[in-house]
């Protein structure tokens, strides 16, 4: 993503019985980027993020463990977000989601004015609930994942990721990868020069660049398959060469029957299918960012004819590679900044 030196507003949503770090962690990251670093230096602070922490009523909360917050004001009274951020609440959401339904019809106008999404373990819920991740890619803490996967049934959960990442809706894990999603969101909004420099200030590290990746390519379900988990992994690194199967299998030592038949049995998918989801997956991430060429989309991801690339992603994703672009670019990238995506 094109790097946009204006502020950006993000709403942190604080919630009562939830885990305090969950947001003043991520508060934290905001506040720092393009700030702290900069002050150390000796250079102007160019602020990266106006934060605005709110609650339900404007009230101050109390954490899971006795932490009172005070907030800046009501949900209600935040004028605008360029993102929301939703912290974390309690483990089960049939226990508290009640109590902080006012949040879900907010979450809902907020998205629909164009504001990014995102929220980290158990505050997933609130974007579940409020049916904004029907059909996208999500995770949340492992502890949680079978009774979110009962109750939100139509969300595509992958709680072997640490971040997800799908048309502005973003998932972060357990409770430390609050930090982690904080410092993702920084890289995507404002470039990896300012999420580096925030990460030194504050002594942390970048989210894993492997799960990173993994938040918006697909990868297969869970397996023990050691070497087919390798040949995934050179398909990630290589999926936009001329990758021959026969090849392929020959560099990890089997014929190309055993890959096939092992690979199926270890992700469901035979190798081919696998890397179209792949190349289309790694295509929608270009395309949100703004992308100006369908033509170089095409040959980023692997594909010489854009023809057959164009037909293979409306097959997977419904709708054109153009008419993609135009419905889910990042609104802080590209020619039309400004304007909602959604």
């Amino acid at each position: 993503m094109s790097e946009d030196s204006r502020q950006l507003d993000v709403t942190v949503v604080l919630v009562d019985d939830g885990y305090a770090s969950t947001a003043v962690g991520p508060i934290e990251v905001f506040s720092a980027a393009g700030r702290m670093w900069n002050e150390m230096s000796g250079t102007a602070a160019r602020p990266r993020f106006r934060v605005t922490m709110a609650s339900i009523d404007g009230a101050p909360i109390e954490s899971a463990y006795g932490l009172t917050i005070a907030p800046d004001c009501s949900i209600e009274a935040v004028r605008r977000a360029d993102l929301v951020f939703v912290s974390a609440s309690g483990p089960l959401p049939a226990e508290w989601i009640d109590r902080h339904a006012a949040i879900l019809p907010w979450l809902r106008r907020q998205r629909q004015a164009g504001a990014l999404l995102a929220g980290v373990c158990s505050g997933v819920a609130f974007l579940a609930e409020a049916g904004l991740l029907d059909g996208r890619r999500a995770t949340t803490h492992w502890g949680t994942a079978e009774t979110f996967r009962q109750r939100y049934p139509r969300v595509d959960w992958r709680t072997d990721l640490l971040i997800t990442e799908d048309a502005g809706l973003f998932c972060g894990g357990g409770v430390n990868a609050a930090t982690d999603l904080g410092l993702y969101l920084v890289e995507r909004l404002c470039g990896h020069q300012t999420a580096v420099e925030c990460a030194k200030a504050l002594i942390l590290d970048l989210p894993r660049q492997h799960q990173s990746g993994y938040a918006f390519l697909p990868i297969s379900r869970s397996h023990d398959d050691a070497r087919i988990r390798a040949v995934e992994e050179h398909l990630h690194a290589n999926m936009a060469s001329d990758l021959g199967l026969d090849a392929v299998a020959r560099s990890f030592g089997m014929s190309r029957r055993t890959l096939i038949r092992r690979f199926k049995a270890a992700t469901g998918s035979v190798p081919a299918d696998y890397l179209q989801r792949l190349r289309v997956a790694a295509a929608r991430r270009l395309l949100e960012d703004g992308a100006s060429s369908i033509g170089r989309v095409a040959e980023a991801v692997g594909y010489g004819d854009q023809a057959s690339f164009r037909r293979v992603f409306k097959r997977l994703s419904g709708m054109t590679p153009a008419d993609y672009r135009q419905r889910y670019r990042m609104r802080f990238g590209g020619p039309d900044a400004g304007s909602s995506p959604w």
